[in-house]
Formats: structure tokens, C-alpha cells, sequence
């Protein structure tokens, strides 16, 4: 790791490894070689949730959560709050509202904010829409049929863009675990985006069930609609319940080849899908 200090090219930044803000101003503020980042994966994956969530605390000097409030970041939260560790700062948390989620998610939004009132919550929408009356007007009725990469991009890729950018962040905790199958099976606890943002998965290894053990234990708030057959919960026109037999995540684009909304997909393949219209 090594604090922003000269210029560095993208190919010597290919062939060093992997850092998190980049810009061409000089280095990043947090950076990993390849052999490091491989090294520190093998060590991780063997602690506790709670005692990677304190190495990502010294690690990183802007550390944020990303969530849309499912089970595995509300664990993850919960965890943070809890931490008794001399060095803990308020780890801030990013919400992307697109403007389509469920009245519960919103309503669970604001018993998160009762529950964990040091919390701060920073919320971006779709770029000039505050609204979903706005959004329409700006972009048509039904985007996510007449155009999924653009829908995905500038209610979702985009404003996480906007998010990490405006806030500086150099890491950021995610609820994404291996068990939820599709392309999250070979996932790290730590990883590098291709635009040089650390992701950290502190869960990773977890199993639904034992996400579900840890909510209840803590007693952490739920989404109403996980009474309702859900798991796991998007925009309400993407999302339906799931039965006890399929995966948690099979609810999510249902009866499509579609497993992710694009936020954690490559950012180079999203921007020009959505700009060319792609489908």
C-alpha cells in the first residue's frame, strides 16, 4: 500500500496490481500488488467477518458500505456497530435508490436509522430524477424492457460511479457471498474492481443460513418481505419470491440469463452497452 504521491502509467499500473481511486493525478491511496492481494485473500478467508471488518478499518482511509438492506448487509452493519475495537470510525453507508424499490425496503430504510442512529446513510438516485415520475419523463415508461443495460446503468452502475467518485472512496464492504451462486461463487473477500475500487466481501464465506442465525440472534431489522417468500430483494418490477428449493437469488430477473444488475459487473462492458443501447 502506498499513499498518493507520483504519476503512474496504466501500464505500469497493469503490471504493479491492483489500487483503489485511481486517477492521473498519481497513485491511489490504498494500493495491493497481484502476489499481495493473492496473499492477503488466503489470509482472510481463515478469520472471523468481525476481525476482517477490523483490518479493513487500518487498512483503508475512506472505508464505506454499499447496500440495498438484504439480509447480508444488514448482518454486516450490525457488525460494524457492534465492533469493540479502539480505532473504530463511523463507517458510512451508500444507498442507491433507483427510484423502483418496494415501499417495504424504504420503510426498512428508516427503521435501519432508528435501530443505528450513528449511522450516516448517503442515498444517490438516477442523475437529475428525484422522483420516479421525473426518472419516466426523462427516460420513458418500462426502461428495464425497452433497454436492461441502460435501465442497469443509469439507475444503478451510474450513480455508484457518482457515490465512489463525490465521497473518495478507496474500499468498500458488500453483502456478496459465495452460496448466492451465479457469478459470486469464486468470490474473494477481497477483490479489485477494474476501475482500481476495493471491494471487500466480509461474508463471502458465509452460508444463507448462517446470515439468517446472525439476524436472529441480534435481533437486526428485516424486510417485511421476507415473510412473503422473498430472499433476496430488488426494484419491485425484477424481484419475485423464491421457494424453499431454489437458490436465494433466483427471485432476481427470474426466467432470465441474468444473475447481476451490472454494479458489479466490468465497468468498461456497462458503459458501452449503455451508450450504444446495447441490449
Amino acid at each position: 500500500m502506498a499513499p498518493r504521491q507520483r504519476s503512474a502509467s496504466s501500464e505500469d499500473e497493469a503490471d504493479s496490481g491492483y489500487a483503489s481511486g485511481c486517477s492521473t493525478a498519481g497513485l491511489p491511496e490504498v494500493y495491493f500488488t497481484r502476489p499481495h492481494l493473492k496473499f492477503l485473500n488466503q489470509q482472510l478467508a481463515k478469520l472471523d467477518p468481525r476481525d476482517v471488518l477490523k483490518w479493513c478499518i487500518t487498512s483503508f482511509p475512506t472505508l464505506y458500505q454499499t447496500s440495498a438492506f438484504g439480509l447480508t448487509g444488514l448482518a454486516i452493519m450490525d457488525m460494524v456497530d457492534k465492533l469493540d475495537f479502539t480505532l473504530k470510525p463511523n463507517i458510512e453507508l451508500i444507498f442507491i435508490d433507483t427510484l423502483y424499490h418496494f415501499p417495504q425496503t424504504l420503510d426498512l430504510v428508516e427503521r435501519v436509522k432508528q435501530r443505528y442512529p450513528s449511522l450516516i446513510i448517503h442515498t444517490f438516485k438516477p442523475e437529475g430524477c428525484e422522483t420516479t415520475q421525473e426518472f419516466e419523463e426523462k427516460h420513458g415508461m418500462q426502461l428495464w424492457e425497452a433497454n436492461e443495460e441502460k435501465y442497469d446503468y443509469v439507475a444503478k452502475v451510474e450513480p455508484a460511479q457518482r457515490a465512489y467518485s463525490q465521497l473518495n472512496v478507496d474500499g468498500v464492504l458488500t453483502g456478496r457471498r459465495r452460496t448466492q451462486g451465479g457469478k459470486r461463487g469464486e468470490l474473494d473477500i477481497l477483490e479489485a474492481a477494474d476501475d482500481g475500487l476495493i471491494k471487500v466481501n466480509p461474508l463471502a464465506n458465509w452460508s444463507f443460513k448462517q446470515v439468517q442465525a446472525y439476524i436472529k440472534e441480534n435481533n437486526v431489522p428485516t424486510n417485511d418481505l421476507l415473510d412473503q417468500g422473498y430472499r433476496s430483494v430488488g426494484d419491485w418490477h425484477s424481484t419475485q419470491p423464491v421457494t424453499e428449493s431454489e437458490d436465494e437469488r433466483a427471485g432476481r430477473w427470474k426466467g432470465r440469463n441474468k444473475t447481476e444488475c451490472g454494479i458489479h459487473n466490468k465497468r468498461s462492458r456497462t458503459r458501452t452497452e449503455a451508450a450504444t443501447g446495447v441490449e
